[in-house]
């Protein structure tokens, strides 16, 4: 189907942080499957580890205990705020998880009405990006991912990002008539609506409000979350434990697997209520133990706030060097942006040059070029990235009627 306005090279191999096409070009890969392959590509121990586990079982459905699973649950609880997990295959379906579960805590914890006037309400975000189901991308708090699939699903109010007078006032309007939010949901930074860095002041004060209300907070940690932050998990960036956190894209390393982990307080969600055929299943599970095993070994997530250091320098110095066509950078760790200027080029044709440059990037909204590279890129791959974004940049800047 027509789903994808797709770029017009087809990947056939992958090594690291490299990328071969079918004509044999090799291209520096800053996307990673969109902030998914941990280990970059091919990893010799991910080979391994899958093909062992393909030797011995794949899947078996949840039907039945999973040792694989039940020592993935248990790493990632010893390793986080959280105590129970539930597995699903991506991160649409985590928030999926999180709605359902955020609509029975307000019904059995709140005490919320269950009509469609009255039912429990879920606060995000604007520029907020939760997935693409129905309920997700309701959640969503951008429009154009709304057009063209109204209604959305009802319970989702939107407040400005970082913004605590904003949040305080839609909490007071929605709660003045007794209990209506169930649920809190937010992205500890903004990904896709572009590279926006949580505010922490923010965050004390959204869990301050939870605490006293009893409403559940929940961090959508899909793109932040297994180590791409500098910190295993956003919510350490932050200062702030939420009740649940959604994970996926990294956490699988390329095998689709997502993940809904809850505090016990927020552990209520009962056998029938919800599940997944392929959730969590042997294979997914020993590539996300895999890469579990490798952010230890291996200090991951220390190689990746010094890689990210860096990677946040060059490109605010490419962003003064070129003044007129970039504003700065932001960012946290591996996921970081260049913020152009809104009167520079679209980040979309940034990117279309940079691929000519055979460098590999993606937008975040109109105007910021996102990096979201392999958690193992090196020094030399960052200094060789920013100079094939350089001579893009200056592409695009050619290209310009102001420039002929």
């Amino acid at each position: 189907m027509n789903t994808y306005g797709r770029f017009p090279i087809e990947l056939v191999r992958g090594r690291g942080v490299w990328l071969w096409d079918s004509q044999g070009k090799r291209y520096l890969d800053g996307v990673a499957g969109i902030a998914v392959c941990t280990l970059g590509h091919s990893s010799p121990v991910m080979r391994r580890a899958l093909s062992r586990q393909l030797r011995k079982l794949q899947h078996v459905s949840n039907l039945y205990r999973i040792p694989e699973q039940e020592q993935l649950a248990a790493w990632i609880t010893a390793n986080s705020c959280t105590d129970k997990v539930f597995f699903c295959n991506s991160g649409a379906e985590a928030n999926e998880a999180a709605i359902k579960l955020a609509r029975k805590h307000g019904h059995v914890v709140r005490g919320i009405d269950g009509s469609a006037e009255r039912g429990p309400l879920i606060l995000t975000a604007q520029a907020s990006f939760h997935g693409r189901t129905l309920a997700a991308v309701s959640a969503t708090g951008q429009p154009k991912y709304h057009q063209g699939f109204e209604p959305m699903v009802h319970g989702f109010r939107h407040f400005p990002y970082n913004d605590t007078a904003a949040f305080e006032a839609l909490l007071r309007e929605c709660e003045a008539e007794g209990p209506r939010v169930a649920a809190v949901l937010l992205e500890p930074l903004q990904g896709e609506g572009g590279v926006n860095p949580g505010d922490p002041a923010f965050f004390r004060r959204v869990r301050e409000l939870c605490d006293q209300h009893n409403i559940l907070l929940i961090f959508d940690e899909v793109q932040v979350g297994v180590g791409r932050t500098g910190c295993l998990w956003g919510y350490q960036k932050l200062g702030v434990e939420p009740d649940a956190i959604t994970l996926a894209k990294g956490l699988g390393g390329g095998m689709p697997i997502g993940a809904l982990c809850v505090k016990a307080k927020a552990d209520l969600l009962q056998p029938g209520e919800h599940a997944s055929t392929f959730g969590g299943n042997p294979l997914a599970c020993r590539a996300a133990l895999t890469v579990a095993e490798e952010l230890s070994r291996r200090n991951l997530p220390a190689h990746v706030a010094a890689m990210g250091e860096l990677l946040q320098q060059q490109l605010a110095a490419l962003a003064a060097r070129h003044p007129s066509l970039a504003e700065g950078a932001r960012g946290w760790g591996l996921l970081q942006g260049l913020v152009l200027r809104s009167d520079g080029p679209a980040a979309i044709d940034v990117v279309k040059a940079a691929m000519a440059e055979r460098l590999l990037l993606v937008p975040a909204g109109t105007n910021v070029v996102r990096f979201v590279p392999p958690l193992t890129i090196k020094r030399r791959h960052i200094r060789e990235a920013i100079k094939r974004l350089e001579k893009a940049l200056l592409a695009c800047q050619a290209q310009t009627p102001s420039a002929t």
